[in-house]
């Protein structure tokens, strides 16, 4: 009996906890239906407050991000029944058959994003839902809005035909770049009416709607773009809305669309910048919030930039078959970047203008060097100290006079070369330096160590060096890969005596009523120490050193001004640098070819981007403070090949330095043979 008393006590709780859950979240949902907006209003669109994005005087827009709604609104009838079926197939492919919410199909589009990542089993709201969402309550993601766009979207499907709720959603959906609504879309991205759209076309328009900033055609994500297309064509060839042959032949085609055709000043820096709010903000917040972007560019600048990289992209297309060029100029005190051009031409879409060089990663041949530099002279190696430019072989394995190509473990035996194919016998670190000369380079790698050179590169602002066990000697030739815009900001370092400001796009980001969201606080940190930062521009900056390598009037000097510059060349002139600084600029110079084609056997660095770095470099200086370098306190040793000299009294014969180092060391039998011979021809 008390059992079964103790168990109708318990359905009876049960049951009035069912009721009273019942009672109330009734009352919740018509509280919320309650407050619903006029399903007949699902036709009208609020809207949004653009941002804009400006540069660092607050007052010249380079970018108003949904600066206005392309919208031209057509019937059904004048859209693409391709079309249709691609948005059916890739966003709702129930939709003709449910009422306003899809169970089958939220379900199966949590399983497969669960099984195959987000996105791959379209969205879990209906058409009909979206634009409710789109259109009515937001895309805010809570319970109310969720329970308001259901009611919503079951209403909408009552009152209003299929084709009529596909007809308002194609005209009121943003596929980005400023294009709202299907004709809008394919009249920006392939100058064709809605009406006329192909099926990959089509399909690429089907695939936008997801992240339509993200995936822009125009930005930087284009393969993640042709991965969604082509999904789309898969979902439309299961549904039978197309052929396989058609699928086949439209999933290896490119995306073939027009040339951007809005307004985009210094587009390369702005997508970076648009890509910088779109990731710490979110994309909603940014295109409808209102935001006043303040960033570090210099219109000035910028404008000067990108007309001089065409000219003279132009000019090395002729001379050097180098079609391509990049330039970026950075602040070294507060690492403002103040004009970026990413690729000589960002609307030429056929050369792959909108690729941005800037951030890509690219061998810097010698402009690498005085990383290693550095690394030795903090250590308080004197500039004056002596290193033998001979034909040297630094696999200690390999023969001494470089015949070998393999040692007997068959590790490459490693024996480069000087640019000019000459040596120069004994020279200073200075002269090495300035010269560029390759073997007292690699010399002076191998005393400062790779890994201490990597860590100090690495402190200095390079990002791409990873793993150190990838690099031997070569590193100081360009072995490894950098980002210009990276190299640039490590060169600032020099020039700012030691202090590293990381390089920085955005200064203030205020909301439209003046509150500030975010503001760039610069606090520079030591990455190298002064005395050192102070003689590499010392050396850099020193024309009668390098003049015997580059000529007395090379474009590596700016009458006038005191510059510090070095070039750098690839293998087989892939690629041609030019990277100098005063204290109060940074410019580096990039010329080639976006698939590393080579260059002419003249493309060098000082012939390829030393007019264009040279040319950019009078204009910016003629505009900023003309501050020159601190020199450096003079640095003196006691010690043999440090004080400058080869031979004495005491050494008459001549030697290699590891002689007064280490005469243990491994690379000591190779260096002494190669300064004996040298010394006796």
């Amino acid at each position: 009996m008390r059992r079964k008393f103790i168990a109708k006590r318990i359905f009876l709780l049960v049951a009035w906890a069912i009721t009273i859950g019942a009672i109330l979240g009734s009352f919740f949902v018509l509280q919320i239906i309650a407050t619903l907006p006029d399903p007949e209003s699902i036709a009208t669109r609020q809207i949004k407050e653009s941002t804009k994005i400006y540069d660092r005087t607050g007052e010249v827009i380079l970018y108003d991000i949904y600066k206005e709604e392309r919208r031209t609104v057509v019937p059904l009838s004048r859209i693409s029944k391709m079309a249709q079926q691609a948005a059916v197939a890739i966003e709702d492919s129930r939709f003709y058959s449910h009422r306003g919410f899809d169970i089958k199909g939220f379900i199966r589009s949590v399983y497969l994003s669960f099984r195959y990542g987000y996105g791959e089993g379209g969205g879990g709201s209906t058409i009909t839902q979206q634009l409710v969402g789109n259109a009515l309550v937001g895309r805010e993601k809570n319970l109310t809005r969720k329970i308001q766009e259901l009611v919503l979207a079951i209403e909408v499907e009552r009152r209003f035909s299929k084709d009529e709720i596909l007809e308002m959603y194609l005209n009121q959906i943003p596929y980005g770049s400023n294009a709202y609504g299907i004709e809008a879309a394919a009249q920006t991205f392939f100058g064709v009416n809605a009406e006329n759209l192909s099926l990959i076309q089509s399909a690429t328009l089907a695939a936008l709607p997801q992240r339509p900033s993200y995936l822009s055609p125009y930005g930087i994500h284009q393969d993640e773009l042709v991965l969604r297309r082509n999904t789309v064509l898969d979902r439309m060839l299961s549904l039978g809305f197309a052929e396989d042959k058609d699928v086949s032949l439209a999933k290896s085609a490119g995306l073939d669309v027009q040339q951007r055709r809005d307004s985009l000043s210094a587009p390369h820096f702005v997508e970076m910048v648009r890509e910088y709010a779109f990731q710490k903000y979110g994309t909603d917040i940014i295109e409808g919030g209102g935001f006043k972007i303040i960033t570090t560019l210099d219109a000035d600048l910028q404008a000067e930039a990108e007309k001089l990289t065409s000219k003279y992209a132009a000019i090395n297309t002729k001379q050097y078959k180098a079609k391509n060029a990049a330039l970026v100029a950075i602040e070294p005190s507060s690492g403002d970047v103040l004009a970026l051009v990413g690729s000589a031409n960002y609307f030429d879409t056929e050369n792959e203008g909108n690729f941005n060089v800037a951030t890509a990663k690219r061998q810097p041949g010698s402009a690498f060097k005085p990383f290693a530099y550095a690394a030795e002279l903090a250590k308080g190696t004197p500039d004056a100290t002596m290193l033998w430019d001979v034909r040297t072989e630094f696999n200690p394995l390999c023969s001494p006079d470089s015949t070998q190509k393999k040692d007997r473990s068959g590790t490459d035996c490693y024996h480069p070369q000087n640019y000019s194919g000459t040596f120069s016998g004994a020279v200073t670190m200075r002269q090495a330096l300035a010269r560029s000369l390759n073997i007292p380079s690699v010399k002076t790698l191998y005393l400062a160590g790779i890994d201490n050179t990597i860590n100090l590169a690495t402190k200095m602002g390079i990002t791409t060096l990873g793993d150190k066990s990838r690099f031997g000697l070569s590193l100081v030739l360009g072995g490894a890969e950098v980002k210009l815009v990276d190299l640039v900001s490590a060169y600032g370092v020099f020039g700012s005596d030691g202090m590293r400001s990381p390089w920085g796009l955005v200064q203030r980001i205020e909301r439209g009523d003046g509150t500030v969201v975010e503001e760039r606080l610069v606090e520079p940190t030591r990455a190298l120490d002064q005395q050192t930062a102070r003689m590499i521009s010392d050396i850099l900056s020193d024309n009668q050193a390098r003049s015997a390598a580059f000529g007395a009037s090379s474009a590596l000097v700016v009458p006038g001004f005191s510059v510090a510059a070095k070039t750098g060349t690839t293998q087989e002139n892939r690629d041609a640098w030019v990277v100098g600084y005063t204290p109060t600029i940074a410019v580096g110079v990039w010329t080639g070819n976006n698939h590393n084609e080579s260059m002419t056997t003249t493309g060098a660095g000082i012939s390829a981007s030393g007019p264009l770095w040279n040319a950019f470099m009078r204009v910016a200086l003629k505009k900023l403070p003309s501050n020159r370098f601190n020199p450096p306190d003079p640095v003196f040793s006691e010690k043999m090949m440090f004080n400058g000299q080869t031979t004495s009294s005491e050494f008459p014969e001549p030697h290699n330095i590891l002689f007064f180092i280490n005469q243990n060391d491994q690379q000591f039998k190779n260096w002494e043979w190669a300064v004996r011979t040298f010394n006796r021809l």
